[in-house]
């Protein structure tokens, strides 16, 4: 367990913020952890799950920031899916 910052945006956002993760954190929990900051306020809430793309890939929802290779200052982006895996 190790508290980093990443890079955090959601889809659809100006803002990039500075987000502290745990390195134990699933990739639901970082999304969660990123929208905090955008969603109800400059994004519009969507009841639809979100999910994390890093270097292009969207990561699975159970992988943790450790196993996906996420590193301090890595930029996440959060998006609405339409429930793909």
């Amino acid at each position: 367990m190790a508290l980093m910052p990443v890079q955090g945006q959601v889809l659809g956002d100006f803002v990039i913020n500075l987000v502290p993760i745990d390195s134990e954190d699933s990739m639901d929990v970082v999304a969660e952890k990123i929208a905090y900051h955008s969603v109800n306020r400059r994004v519009a809430k969507q009841d639809k799950p979100l999910r994390v793309r890093h270097h292009g890939h969207v990561l699975p929802r159970d992988a943790t920031a450790e196993s996906a290779g996420v590193g301090a200052l890595d930029y996440l982006e959060a998006f609405y899916s339409d429930g793909a895996p």
